[in-house]
C-alpha cells in the first residue's frame, strides 16, 4: 500500500453548505472502500487548507480515481501528496550519489 496526504480547501459551495461538513466524511470513506482505498484520518484545521485526510491505496489509479470523484462534486479543490515512511525512505536514499 502506498500512503497519501490529500489537502482539501472548501469552494464557495462547501462554505456554503458548511453545516453539512461532518456528513460529507462517511460518503467519502465509503466511496474510498469501494476503490480498495483506506481513509486512515480525517481532520479539520485552520490555515492554508481546510481539510488533511491520510489515505493507504494499493496504487496511483485508485487515489486518483477518488480524487476525481471527491471533487466532482463541487464542494472542495484537492491537493495530493504522496508520502514516504521512513522504511520506505531508506532505498530513495541509498540511491543519492
Amino acid at each position: 500500500m502506498e500512503t497519501y496526504v490529500i489537502l482539501f480547501k472548501f469552494t464557495d459551495q462547501g462554505i456554503r453548505n458548511s453545516k453539512d461538513i461532518s456528513m460529507r466524511v462517511e460518503p467519502i470513506r465509503d466511496l474510498a472502500t469501494s476503490l480498495n482505498v483506506t481513509v486512515k484520518s480525517i481532520f479539520w484545521t485552520l490555515g492554508q487548507y481546510d481539510m488533511v485526510a491520510i489515505i493507504d491505496t494499493p496504487d496511483e489509479i485508485a487515489i486518483t480515481a477518488l480524487g476525481f470523484s471527491i471533487g466532482k462534486a463541487g464542494n472542495v479543490r484537492t491537493q495530493t501528496l504522496r508520502a514516504f515512511s521512513q522504511a520506505e525512505m531508506g532505498p530513495i536514499l541509498s540511491k543519492v550519489t
